[in-house]
C-alpha cells in the first residue's frame, strides 16, 4: 500500500472511555444498588444508557470505531476474571446465587468473605481486582458481557471493536490464591487459558465483530525472555485460529521494547502503540524491525493520561513518519481515556485562558478525528484547526500563570543539607519516646473519618450560600469534638482530628497553594465508585498561608493525648494531579515539598508533635522500567525528606502508603527517613511486613489489619490473628496498630465497630507480651 492510499485510510479511534458519566449517574446507581434501593434492572437500564451516549458522543466527535466492552459496573480485570470463570472459590456460591451480588462480593467481600486483593494499575491512580489463580484453577469461557455490549454498539447503526484485557497481561497481573504456594507462577496457566480466549473470540466474530483489541500493557514492563516466549506462543496460537476476528493487539504507558519485535512477528493483523512522549522510543523500535508491512498500527499520538491540549504539529510529524511504517495507519490516544475526566467545556470556574489549553475525554476525541483528518486529506482540511491549536499553545507558553521567580529562586537555592535531619533515628527515637510515652503496640489510625451526608451538605450548602461561613465551620467543630471524643473512649493512643473540613486529600491542598487550579466536574474514576478530581498544576508552586495549623490545633485543645497533624507529600500532589508537561517532574515535585516545609514548621511551632506526610502513590509513579527508577526514586525521595527534614528530633514523622506493590521500593521507604511508616497489609495478608523484615529495615511500622475498602467489619480474633503475623517480622517495640488506609469512604457504625476491634486485638496482644507470651 502507497503512503497516498494508507493516508487515505486513516481512521479515528479510541480503546476506552469514562464510564461514570456526566453526573456519575453510575456511581449512583451502583451505591443506589448495594443500598437495596435500586434493582438489578434499573442498574442495568443505566449502564446501558451510559454506554449509548459515550458511543455517540464518540461518533459526534467523528470517531470511526469505537470501543465496546471496555464499560465495567466496578472493574474490568474483574470483569476478564468472571470472562474466563476464574471465580474464587469462597465467592463461587454468591456468583451462582445472583451474578450480580456475586460480582460485588468479590469486590467489596461480605461480612463472612475476603474480597480480591487490591492493588494499583501499573503506574496509575486507577485500582483493579487482583486475580487469583493456583494449579487447579479451571477456566471456562463466558462471552455474555462481550457480546451483550457489542450487539448494542451495533444496533445503533456504530462500527465497534471489542476490548479484552489480553491473555498475558491477565496472568502477569495475577497472584497465587489463598493457600497456593507463594512461589506458583499464573503464567504456567497459560497454555489452559488460550482455548478460553479463542472461544470468547469465535464468539464476538460470530456476534458481528470485524476486529478486537487485546491489551497487553504488561509488556511495556521489564519482562524475561521465557515471558517473551509466552507472548510468542500465545498470539502464535490466537493468531492461527480460523474462526477469529481480525485481532490487534494494544500496548501502552510507554516503550514496548524487546516485546515489539515479538509481536511485529506474530500472526496478528494489527498492533496500538504509545507514541507520546512517554512511548517516544516504539517509533525508533518499529523502524528497526522493518514496520509493519501490509498490518495496521493505531498509533497513540494523543495523551491519554494528562489532560493538557494536543500539539497537532509535532502529532502529525510523528504520523507522517509512522505511514511509512504500516499497510495502515490510524489514529488514537495512547491509552484508555479512563484516565481523564469527560469535558473541559463543563468547566465555568476556570478561568477561560487557561479553559484552552485543556483536552479532557471529549476533546480528546476531538483531536483524535481531527488528526486523523489531516493524515487522510492532507493539512490543507485543517487549516482552522491548525491556527487554534498553534495559539493556544503559544498563550501557554508565554502566560505569566506559570511561572513565579521568587519560588524559583528559592527552590534553586536548596541544599542537601536541607533534607537531612538534625540527628539520626537512633537518636531521635529514644527523644520520641520519651516526649510521647506510648504503650506497646500504640494504636491509631490513618487520618480521615467518615465523610457523612450531613458533612457533605454542609459543604455544599456553603458553596451555595445557603449557610454563611460561621455555620459551616460550627459543623466542622462538632465533627472534630465528635471524632476526639470517640477515639478517647475507644482507647485509641495517637488521634487524628478526622480531617471532616477536607474534601480529597490532593484538592484540599492544591485549592490553597499558588499553581493549582481544581475543577468543578473532572472526576477521574480510582477505584469501584470512588472518583477522584485531581486537581491541575498550572504553574509555580507555593503557600501564601497555613493549610492545616487551625483544625489540628482545636483538635488537640479538647485532648491530652497526641492529634497528628496531616498533611499529603509531594509526590502524591503530583501523581494524584494532572501534572505540568513543560518542566520536568522533579523540579516540581521539590516547589511542592517547600510548601509543604513551611507548613510542617508551622504546625510543629503550634504544638504538634506527631506529623504525617501520607505517600501513598510513592510506588505508582515509580517507572515502568527498572532503567528509569533510579531517577525518579532520588527527586522523591528528597521531596519527602526536604518536606519533613526541618523539624526537632522529638517530633514524630509518619508517612503512609497503601494498595501497591511495596517489594520493589523498600530502600526507597527506608531512604525517606520518616520514624513511623503504616502500610495496607490486610487483603495481602500481611506481605508487606515481611518484606520489611527482609529488607532490615529499622524503623516503626504499622501494617495494617483492617481493610477499609471493604463494607465488612474484621472481628477482633482476625485483627488479632494479623498482628501476630505482623509480629512474626517486626519487633514489637517497632509495632503499630492502625487500618489499611483512611475512613473516609466507610460508615461510622462498621468505622465503629472495626476500631473497638483494633483495639480490643492489640490490647489483647500487649497483656500476653506484659506476661512474657506472644
Amino acid at each position: 500500500m502507497t503512503e497516498q492510499s494508507a493516508a487515505a485510510a486513516a481512521r479515528a479511534t479510541v480503546y476506552g472511555y469514562p464510564r461514570q458519566g456526566r453526573n456519575r449517574e453510575l456511581k449512583k446507581a451502583v451505591e443506589g444498588y448495594w443500598q437495596g434501593r435500586v434493582d438489578t434492572a434499573a442498574l442495568r437500564e443505566t449502564a446501558a444508557g451510559l454506554r449509548r451516549t459515550n458511543w455517540r458522543q464518540l461518533a459526534d466527535a467523528g470517531i470511526h470505531e469505537v470501543p465496546s466492552g471496555d464499560f465495567s459496573y466496578y472493574d474490568h480485570v474483574l470483569d476478564t476474571s468472571v470472562m474466563v470463570g476464574a471465580v474464587p472459590e469462597r465467592h463461587r456460591a454468591a456468583v451462582d446465587a445472583d451474578e450480580t451480588q456475586g460480582y460485588f462480593a468479590m469486590a467489596r467481600g461480605t461480612q463472612d468473605v475476603a474480597p480480591l486483593e487490591m492493588t494499583k494499575w501499573f503506574d496509575t491512580n486507577y485500582h483493579y481486582l487482583v486475580p487469583e489463580l493456583g494449579p487447579d484453577t479451571v477456566f471456562a469461557a463466558d462471552s455474555t458481557k462481550q457480546v451483550a455490549e457489542l450487539t448494542e454498539a451495533l444496533a445503533l447503526g456504530l462500527t465497534a471493536r471489542p476490548v479484552l484485557l489480553g491473555p498475558v497481561t491477565y496472568l502477569l497481573l495475577a497472584k497465587p490464591a489463598p493457600g497456593v504456594a507463594a512461589d506458583f507462577e499464573p503464567l504456567t496457566l497459560l497454555d489452559r487459558l488460550l482455548p478460553v480466549y479463542a472461544e470468547i473470540l469465535a464468539d464476538l466474530r460470530a456476534a458481528g465483530a470485524d476486529w478486537v483489541q487485546l491489551d497487553e500493557p504488561a509488556l511495556v514492563q521489564d519482562r524475561t525472555p521465557a515471558e517473551l516466549t509466552a507472548v510468542a506462543r500465545a498470539y502464535r496460537e490466537l493468531g492461527g485460529a480460523a474462526d477469529r476476528p481480525k485481532l490487534l493487539v494494544a500496548s501502552y504507558f510507554g516503550r514496548l521494547g524487546d516485546a515489539l519485535p515479538v509481536l511485529a512477528k506474530a500472526p496478528v493483523d494489527g498492533l496500538a502503540l504509545d507514541f507520546t512522549e512517554s512511548g517516544a522510543a516504539n517509533l525508533e523500535s518499529l523502524a528497526a524491525v522493518g514496520g509493519l508491512p501490509g498490518k495496521r498500527l493505531v498509533a497513540g499520538v494523543v495523551d491519554g493520561r494528562n489532560i493538557w491540549i494536543n500539539d497537532f504539529e509535532k502529532s502529525l510529524a510523528t504520523l507522517g513518519t509512522l505511514l511509512g511504517l504500516a499497510g495502515q495507519v490510524d489514529v488514537s490516544a495512547s491509552c484508555s481515556l479512563l484516565h481523564v475526566p469527560l469535558d473541559a467545556t463543563a468547566e465555568g470556574d476556570i478561568d477561560p485562558e487557561i479553559v484552552r489549553w485543556l483536552a479532557f475525554a471529549r476533546q480528546k476525541g476531538a483531536e483524535i478525528a481531527t488528526l486523523a483528518r489531516a493524515l487522510a486529506e492532507g493539512t490543507a482540511a485543517i487549516t482552522a484547526e491548525l491556527a487554534a491549536n498553534r495559539a493556544a499553545l503559544a498563550s501557554r507558553a508565554a502566560s505569566a500563570l506559570t511561572r513565579d521567580p521568587a519560588v524559583r529562586a528559592r527552590a534553586a537555592a536548596v541544599t542537601d543539607a536541607d533534607g537531612r535531619r538534625s540527628q539520626p533515628y537512633a537518636v531521635r527515637t529514644t527523644a520520641q519516646r520519651a516526649h510521647l510515652r506510648l504503650p506497646l503496640l500504640p494504636t491509631t489510625t490513618i487520618g480521615s473519618f467518615p465523610q457523612t451526608t450531613e458533612l457533605r451538605t454542609a459543604r455544599a450548602d456553603l458553596r451555595k450560600g445557603r449557610i454563611d461561613t460561621a455555620g459551616y465551620e460550627e459543623r466542622i467543630r462538632e465533627e472534630i469534638r465528635e471524632v476526639v471524643t470517640f477515639q478517647e473512649k475507644t482507647g485509641i493512643d495517637v488521634l487524628v482530628h478526622g480531617e471532616p473540613e477536607r474534601n480529597d486529600m490532593v484538592q484540599y491542598f492544591a485549592e490553597q497553594l499558588t499553581g493549582y487550579v481544581a475543577t468543578r466536574h473532572g472526576w477521574v474514576q480510582s477505584y469501584g465508585t470512588r472518583y477522584v478530581r485531581p486537581p491541575v498544576l498550572v504553574g509555580d508552586i507555593s503557600r501564601p498561608e497555613p493549610m492545616t495549623v487551625r483544625w489540628t490545633s482545636y483538635a488537640q485543645s479538647l485532648t491530652d493525648r497526641p492529634v497528628k497533624g496531616m498533611l499529603t507529600g509531594p509526590v502524591t500532589m503530583l501523581a494524584w494531579s494532572f501534572v505540568r508537561d513543560d518542566q520536568p517532574l522533579g523540579d516540581t515535585a521539590r516547589q511542592v515539598a517547600l510548601a509543604l516545609r513551611d507548613e510542617v514548621g508551622d504546625l510543629e511551632a503550634a504544638g504538634t508533635s506527631v506529623i504525617q506526610v501520607d505517600e501513598p502513590a510513592l510506588r505508582e509513579t515509580l517507572p515502568l522500567r527498572a532503567t528509569d527508577h533510579a531517577g525518579y526514586l532520588a527527586w522523591a525521595t528528597e521531596s519527602f525528606r526536604l518536606t519533613t527534614a526541618g523539624v526537632r528530633p522529638e517530633t514524630q514523622i509518619h508517612t503512609h502508603m497503601c494498595y501497591a506493590e511495596f517489594g520493589d521500593i523498600v530502600q526507597a521507604i527506608d531512604d525517606l527517613d520518616a520514624d513511623v511508616i503504616s502500610l495496607e497489609a490486610a487483603r495481602s495478608h500481611m506481605q508487606v511486613a515481611g518484606e520489611l523484615a527482609g529488607h532490615g529495615y529499622p524503623r516503626e511500622a504499622g501494617p495494617g489489619v483492617y481493610d477499609i475498602h471493604s463494607p465488612r467489619v474484621p472481628s477482633a480474633e482476625e485483627a488479632t490473628t494479623l498482628l501476630r503475623k505482623g509480629l512474626e517480622a517486626i519487633p514489637a517495640e517497632r509495632l503499630w496498630v492502625n487500618p489499611d488506609c483512611g475512613l473516609k469512604t466507610r460508615g461510622w457504625p462498621e468505622t465503629r465497630a472495626s476500631l473497638e476491634n483494633l483495639v480490643t486485638a492489640a490490647r489483647a496482644i500487649r497483656t500476653g507480651l506484659a506476661d512474657g507470651g506472644s
